[in-house]
């Protein structure tokens, strides 16, 4: 059996055996600013920002972290939304020595308080808008955080816009209290730009922790180092030949605290000298206007998103004429969606699998031939893809046999935060195993047959039933209750809830369980319906049981398609 079997079909103008050389991650913006200071880094709501000045500031974001204490060791927490400082504070806080903490607007109360508790959180950075702050602050009243940094939205948007949004946006801005917790963003800035050097060590030192249910459900921050990071986004930009540094535009629609959208989009932009125009989210009204007046070139998006614009009126006229390189990822592409771009537009939507513990590109269709039809491609240079058996993880699968999918490459997680025992659970003597299983064809590309147990994709973001059904348990009324994912035409799939109560003559109303559930979860997991049963599947052992209700929601999705 050949070890490599991709080399025989592997694109001609990309190295596979390259190897690849760590730097601390933000030497993406100090060699960039370099190389092209006065070329737009940022467009935020048309106020532009360039290297130089971008550079700058996360000098100045570093030394005034700095003079918080945030040194090696130290977590500083983001949560925001797209941003220019988002940006601004990612590099800055990697450059004062300190480890990044993304956090999910979605979430709610509580799992934000879980997640600044088990990642040993000190810092965190917000904006002063409604929808974040009185939410942060609430958890830092709970938490151990030490500091809420808090900068003003409209600060970040050109004149007139700051001004209108202040006078006609005022709903959504809150009142920010400054207490003990509260540093200002802006003063943070007021320094020389100066900070103290840090000595970063690529491949041992954790740039960030990103969180993340694996295989289990139960959420671990997975560490990744600089050298995970940075050669993660030298091997994404090795496969795409077609960029040109300096000359890229890339709509940042996905959002920066999601790791697909932080190395694909903001990470790898700034090392192709790109101008990102930044969307705080996907609306997409407002994308196709973007794309229209800034004709990107490059874009990078989840399935939902790619359904979204082939189903708007306009298409094909939507903006991305100019696209040369266009990424898939986050869920799986539908063989005919990337059809319809590529016989509609002309545009090869590349496909792409990866995973949160491998930072997170590994595996992609090539850009120089069509995707091939419900494949994940080839391994990315330096990567390997190994099949072995579920039963014996020491026996290599033969092609064309399936297996469980592990991966062995540069960009692979140091491990997880505090959690030797999950670590040592998915690491395979250097390999990571996903929890997926596949085969791998005699050509070398490879096709996942049954994702990880239980999880379910919505538009890109994982949600485990077992949280979802954690949240259901804790109503007083409810006896069982199974999570599953149904087919949505939008995001892909979506959570729905299977419920039987204590009490079969109990009055309990879908929406008032809705209600219940809803300010517990984020707004991705929430269920998109409730069924109420008089009973569940469940094993011969009397295990809860998925799989007939999962059959029983497709063949009802397959006839409403057919009717």
């Amino acid at each position: 059996m050949t070890e490599h079997p991709w080399l025989a079909t592997y694109p001609k103008h990309v190295k596979w055996d390259q190897k690849f050389t760590a730097k601390p991650l933000y030497a993406l913006v100090e060699d960039t600013a370099a190389e092209f200071p006065d070329n737009i880094a940022y467009d935020f709501m048309g106020k532009t920002l360039s290297y130089r000045d971008f550079l700058s500031q996360v000098n100045q974001m570093a030394k005034g972290l700095q003079g918080l204490g945030v040194k090696k060791g130290c977590h500083v927490g983001i949560f925001m939304p797209n941003c220019t400082q988002f940006a601004v504070a990612y590099f800055g806080i990697l450059k004062a020595g300190g480890t990044v903490v993304n956090y999910s607007p979605l979430y709610s109360e509580h799992e934000l308080i879980q997640q600044v508790e088990d990642s040993e959180t000190d810092i965190m950075i917000t904006l002063d808008l409604t929808v974040l702050y009185p939410t942060m602050h609430k958890v830092a009243q709970q938490s151990r955080l030490k500091h809420l940094v808090v900068d003003q939205f409209a600060v970040g948007l050109p004149f007139p816009k700051n001004i209108l949004f202040k006078l006609f946006k005022n709903s959504a801005i809150a009142k920010v209290v400054k207490d003990d917790c509260y540093v200002e963003y802006a003063g943070l800035l007021q320094n020389d730009g100066q900070p103290t050097p840090v000595d970063i060590d690529p491949v041992e030192d954790v740039a960030v922790i990103q969180y993340t249910g694996g295989t289990t459900g139960i959420p671990k921050g997975a560490m990744l180092t600089h050298a995970n990071v940075y050669i993660n986004v030298l091997q994404v930009e090795s496969w795409a030949v077609d960029v040109v540094r300096g000359q890229e535009v890339i709509i940042g629609c996905l959002p920066f605290f999601h790791v697909f959208a932080m190395t694909v989009v903001m990470d790898l932009s700034i090392f192709v000298g790109a101008k990102v125009v930044i969307q705080p989210k996907f609306e997409l009204e407002g994308v196709i206007k973007m794309m229209k007046k800034e004709k990107p070139t490059l874009f990078a998006g989840v399935p939902a998103m790619f359904t979204a614009l082939a189903n708007h009126p306009l298409f094909p006229d939507v903006g991305m004429d100019n696209v040369k390189v266009c990424m898939s990822g986050g869920a799986p592409l539908p063989v005919e969606l990337g059809r319809t771009y590529r016989k509609v537009m002309n545009v090869n939507i590349s496909e792409g699998y990866g995973l949160t513990e491998t930072s997170p590109v590994c595996v992609s269709n090539p850009y120089d031939r069509d995707t091939r039809k419900g494949s994940i491609g080839l391994p990315i240079p330096d990567t390997e893809v190994i099949i072995v058996d579920p039963e014996d993880l020491s026996k290599r699968m033969p092609l064309g046999e399936s297996g469980e999918i592990c991966i062995r490459g540069p960009q692979v997680m140091k491990g997880y935060w505090k959690r030797p025992d999950a670590t040592a659970e998915v690491m395979l003597g250097g390999m990571l195993r996903t929890g997926d299983v596949g085969y791998m064809d005699e050509e070398g590309f490879t096709y996942i047959i049954d994702r990880s147990k239980d999880l379910i994709l919505v538009g890109g973001f994982n949600v485990y039933p077992r949280v979802v059904e954690e949240v259901f348990y804790q109503h007083p009324a409810v006896h069982e209750v199974t999570v599953i994912g149904i087919p949505d035409d939008y995001l892909g799939e979506r959570p729905k809830a299977f419920v039987t109560l204590k009490n079969p003559d109990d009055s309990l109303t879908e929406d008032e369980l809705m209600a219940f559930v809803r300010e517990r979860l984020g707004k991705h997991e929430r269920p998109k319906e409730i069924e109420f049963r008089a009973e569940l599947p469940k094993t011969m052992v009397g295990k809860l049981s998925k799989k007939e209700l999962v059959a029983e929601e497709k063949a009802k999705y397959e006839q409403r398609k057919a009717d």
